[in-house]
Order: C-alpha cells, then structure tokens, then sequence
C-alpha cells in the first residue's frame, strides 16, 4: 500500500474472512445451529495466532451468542484458541493446509464487498486504521465492516469493547506495531 502512490487507502482491505468463517462455524457448531444463522462476529487484528475472535456483538439466530451457546469458559478458551490456530491444527491433521478454505473465504471477501452488508450482519475486513476502537493508526486490523456493493468500506462505529476484549484487541494490535516497526528497521 506505501508503495501504491496515488492509490487511496480505502482501496486496500486484507481478508480476515477465513478466521471469520471459522468462527461462526464454531459458533454454530457449539449451538447446534446452522452456520449461516451466525450473524455480527468480529475478528480483530489479522490472519495470526494474536487474533482476537470476538463473539460479544454475534447473534446465533437472533439471540446474543453468548446466551446461545452459554459457556463462558469456552468461549474464552477453547473458542479462541480453535479459531486462531485452526489453520495449524489442520496442517498438523493433513499434512497440508487448508486450500479450499482459503479459496472461500477470498470468494466470501469479494462477494462481500461487491454486496451491500449491513451492521446487522457485517463483515470482517482488514482495513486500514483510522484509530477506530483505539486501534494505533495506520496498522491494517481487522475491524466489523459494512459496505455498499461498490467495493466500498465502512468501519461499523458506536460499538462498546467490554475490558477482556480490549485487553484480547490489544494484544493483537501490540503485535502489529511491533511488525511494523520491524518492516520499518528492515527497509532502513
């Protein structure tokens, strides 16, 4: 993107679909529901084992997912833990990734911003910071999305961050600092 002049920033966005598939899967799978019937999961930070799945604003068939699948302990464990290191676990199974999850997830990318999504169902997408959320600016971070069916993208705003998701969010923010600072030492 720094080396994309002229190109605004608004025309970047990193698919962060993949981990938000994978965690409505487990929602659903946890609440005995159907994947599509998870709606509004956030995935904060990016594709890395920092990334923070957050269930807090996710509906399962229109109730709070929280109450849906009524294990507290679980969702901050073994929910967390699954969706960040799902693709690991997979290699380790197979042998090799996961290919075509990968593959939908950049369809399910595109069809979302060539889509009109709302903020009762939005998407996650890696954008660039604007310091939404008290995410440092200009970090690429995943964040909950809406957009217009134009490849446009919107920051879905006003939402509250109760403290274990602004403690898990910073966690996976430090991380991208700290990438950034070392791109930067590296080019000098």
């Amino acid at each position: 993107m720094k080396n994309a002049k002229g190109v605004p920033a608004d025309r970047f966005s990193a698919m962060t679909r993949l981990d938000q598939n994978r965690a409505k899967a487990q929602l659903a799978l946890k609440a005995k529901k159907h994947w599509s019937e998870v709606k509004n999961v956030i995935i904060w930070g990016n594709h890395s084992n920092t990334q923070y799945p957050d269930w807090h604003h996710a509906t399962i068939s229109g109730q709070a997912a929280a109450k849906a699948v009524n294990d507290d302990a679980w969702l901050q464990g073994p929910f967390l833990k699954t969706v960040q290191e799902r693709g690991k676990a997979i290699i380790e199974a197979r042998g090799k990734s996961s290919a075509l999850s990968a593959a939908q997830a950049a369809c399910d990318h595109a069809r979302s911003l060539y889509s009109v999504t709302t903020a009762d169902d939005s998407v996650a997408l890696c954008v660039y910071s604007d310091g939404s959320y008290g995410t440092p600016e200009g970090i690429i971070s995943g964040f909950p999305c809406t957009t217009d069916g134009k490849g446009n993208w919107k920051i879905v705003q006003g939402l509250a961050m109760n403290d274990f998701s602004k403690q898990k969010a910073a966690i996976t923010w430090k991380e991208l600092c700290d990438e950034r600072e070392m791109v930067k030492d590296l080019l000098g």
